[in-house]
């Protein structure tokens, strides 16, 4: 009985069921099982008709068919015209192909180009391509974009772009496509876009995004600020950075400055040189209630020890141990290494004492500054000790310790010390340190003092599989051809560098910071804000034109190798060979090595300019001077310490020293730093042309700046007193320099003798 029931309803079932349904059912089951054998779909297999939806989504949602044979399907049975059925099944397609096989996406371009409405079909297209990372045919579909749909398309791919893993490869697309775009990016995007151009230090690229976003009105959101601030800093366009500040207040709603906001722009007023402005700003930014942090410390402290004014800097410093701010070793490094530099070995030594007590972990760059600190103070004994103690011990020691101990082991050419540096580079290889470019330089520069060419081969052979030293034999051939080869003689006679200024143009050029002084203050016509929390920056700001001249000054001295690898190769090459010929006298190769460098596009650094230079004021080519300053400006090369110390020597020789005298109250009076070297230049210029009274009034200077005088200031003072009869006063400095502690060198037993004679022939005159 029952068995005749279930017969029954199993009919009935069947006869409700309607016979389209199951034609598609049969239809699609076929289709399935003939694109399993092969992914090739024959015409004789479809209907006249075209399939119903049913059908379609059957196949491509099939779980067992490979994306291959989905995509030969799509294109065999789906006509273009077939619009009511591209809106579901091509979203389907989509699905199956990004999850199963992304390089097929890339055969659906012509199909969606030739449908009626690519507009349906182009957008889902390019965000499934460019979400499997297919950036050349994204590329590809937005160059056959119809132009009417292309600013829609850029916009939608813009943030697909800026999400690749890959964001660096895809810059040339989006620099290419904001412009056009509808509408720019989301403020993440933008923010995250501009965070990676700024780590890789893409200036042209961070100024172009930027500007777009100008263009289109900056977003209100402080990390925005925030990322432009600091990387206009960084790469000291100090007048951006302060514009954007003002630009924050002055946004609808305004846009609250936050620790990274004061961060930023007191590290790019560092980075700027202006040291005063950035002490000032540190004050406002706590008089705002904003409690400074670990980074605030770090580049106030840093900007006041690389300027020489300890006393700031031991203030800023003693304050943060008192906070609640983490203790930094950067902080403590940067305070070590001033202290050294302000000649304060005393204090360097006992602050590296307190170092150890406040449980701060030594770093390798903290041993790196006290052994180059001691061998630079004279303690040269006291270095080795703590070099090979820290060796012994195992603790951190990294490849510049060992090139410091190479460069002072060869600096003299004792042929032991160079042996001995030679183990140290083997010893640097074997520990899997870098044998870098200043590392060799200096064993060169041993072998050729101490002749002891047996060594060279030594480390020829130890090092000839090495990358530096190939890559050194290959630059120094090309450069030799380059040298020998026909030259163009058109330019014979004609100076290198060309400058037909005076005196006046010279005191412009060497105007690092702008026409006004960092101590000025805002004009009586200059409206105020008095419910401002940083007018100090809002005046800055106001002035922003100004602070940026076509010279800038940096506080971080020019390097011979900049540090970017086999990028800065052939700049580092060129400044060790230029060093070298210079070295030598040979002023006509130098010049001809730098016309052959910049002929190649390539631009020189600091250290390139400065090496020039240095040359042309020891042969008295002071013309020449001004006319590679004049350049140099125009290259946008930031002058150093080092640049102004050959000004002051070249005025010095031009017998102008009132001049010299003046750049530097000048540059005093706009935070720019002078060290010891300059100072001691210009006193002996002083001392030159009988003006003793000013180079005392030096020397008291440099006390008062918190620089510690050393031999050579002693030197020059008990010299110039002797030789201008002033017994007493050089008596007075001699003694000065016994009660400082500092030891005296072969120039000042010379000096000596001459004192010793001036003394004991006064006493035949007063007999």
């Amino acid at each position: 009985m029952a068995a005749p029931i279930r017969r029954g309803l199993s009919a009935a079932a069947a006869a409700a069921t309607p016979l389209s349904s199951l034609t598609d059912a049969l239809l699609a089951t076929r289709l399935a099982s003939h694109l399993l054998t092969t992914p090739h779909l024959p015409a004789s297999l479809l209907p006249a008709t075209p399939l119903p939806l049913p059908v379609h989504l059957h196949i491509l949602r099939h779980p067992a068919l490979p994306p291959a044979s989905k995509l030969s399907f799509f294109l065999a049975a789906t006509p273009p015209a077939a619009s009511p059925l591209l809106a579901s099944t091509f979203p389907a397609l989509l699905r199956a192909l990004a999850a199963g096989s992304p390089p097929l996406l890339d055969a659906l371009l012509p199909f969606a180009l030739s449908s009626p409405c690519p507009a349906a079909l182009l957008p889902s297209l390019l965000a499934s391509l460019l979400s499997a990372s297919r950036l050349d045919a994204a590329l590809a579909l937005l160059d056959a974009a119809p132009p009417d749909l292309l600013p829609r398309l850029a916009a939608a791919a813009l943030p697909s772009l800026i999400a690749s893993p890959d964001l660096i490869a895809a810059v040339p697309a989006i620099r290419r496509l904001l412009p056009i775009a509808s509408h720019p990016p989301p403020v993440r995007a933008t923010n995250r876009l501009l965070l990676a151009l700024s780590k890789e230090n893409l200036s042209d690229d961070f100024r172009h995004v930027f500007d777009e976003m100008s263009k289109r009105g900056l977003p209100s959101n402080v990390r925005f600020y925030n990322i432009c601030i600091h990387a206009f800093g960084k790469w000291r366009q100090l007048d951006m950075s302060l514009r954007l500040f003002a630009a924050m207040k002055a946004a609808t709603p305004p846009v609250a400055p936050d620790i990274c906001t004061y961060n930023s722009v007191i590290r790019a007023l560092v980075v700027g040189g202006r040291v005063t402005d950035a002490l000032v700003t540190f004050d406002e930014m706590k008089s705002a209630g904003i409690e400074p942090d670990a980074f605030t410390y770090r580049a106030v402290v840093s900007g006041c020890c690389k300027s020489f004014r300890m006393d700031d800097a031991l203030r800023v410093f003693h304050e943060m141990r008192g906070s609640s701010a983490a203790s930094d070793v950067v902080v403590y490094n940067s305070l070590l290494d001033g202290l050294f530099k302000a000649k304060k070995l005393d204090e360097a030594c006992g602050f590296f004492e307190t170092m150890v007590a406040d449980g701060i972990q030594c770093s390798a760059s903290t041993h790196n500054t006290v052994i180059d600190g001691l061998f630079k103070n004279g303690r040269a004994e006291a270095a080795c000790r703590l070099f090979y103690e820290l060796r012994r011990n195992g603790q951190l020691l990294d490849g510049i310790a060992y090139s410091i101990m190479v460069r002072e082991f060869c600096k003299e050419g004792v042929g032991d010390q160079v042996a001995e540096a030679l183990e140290l580079v083997k010893e640097m290889e074997q520990r899997g340190f870098v044998v870098d470019l200043v590392t060799i330089t200096s064993l060169l520069i041993g072998f050729n003092k101490s002749k002891r060419w047996d060594l060279e081969e030594q480390i020829v052979k130890f090092i000839r599989d090495g990358s530096v030293l190939p890559d050194a034999i290959r630059w120094k051939s090309n450069m030799m051809v380059a040298l020998r080869g026909p030259q163009d003689r058109g330019k014979d006679g004609m100076p290198m560098f060309s400058f037909d200024g005076n005196m006046d143009d010279v005191m412009s050029l060497v105007n690092p910071v702008g026409r006004t002084d960092t101590d000025e203050g805002p004009p009586d016509n200059d409206p105020k804000d008095d419910w401002s929390l940083s007018p100090h920056l809002d005046h800055l700001a106001k002035r922003a034109d100004s602070l940026n001249s076509s010279v800038i000054f940096t506080v971080h001295r020019g390097q011979r190798v900049q540090g970017m690898g086999a990028k800065s190769f052939d700049a580092d090459m060129v400044n060790t060979y230029l060093s070298i010929f210079l070295a030598k006298g040979k002023l006509s190769v130098a010049c001809k090595l730098f016309e052959i460098f910049t002929k190649m596009g390539n631009k020189g650094t600091s250290y390139t300019y400065n090496s020039l230079m240095t040359s042309f004021v020891k042969k008295g080519y002071l013309k020449q001077v001004w006319a590679i300053l004049h350049e140099r400006g125009g290259q946008l090369c930031p002058n150093d310490v080092a640049t102004y110390n050959l000004i002051i020597q070249g005025l010095g020789q031009m017998g102008e020293p009132e001049v010299a005298s003046t750049i530097i109250n000048r540059l005093s009076k706009k935070g720019v730093y002078m060290d010891i070297v300059m100072y001691n230049t210009l006193i002996n210029q002083f001392g030159k042309v009988g003006k003793l009274e000013e180079a005392s009034c030096l020397f008291e200077q440099i006390i008062r700046s918190g620089m510690k005088p050393d031999v050579v200031t002693f030197n020059t003072l008990i010299n110039i007193n002797a030789k201008a009869g002033r017994l007493k006063e050089a008596d007075k400095y001699l003694r000065r320099m016994i009660t400082e502690g500092i030891a005296p060198n072969h120039a000042t037993e010379t000096i000596l003798v001459f004192l010793h004679k001036e003394i004991e022939k006064k006493r035949q005159q007063d007999k």
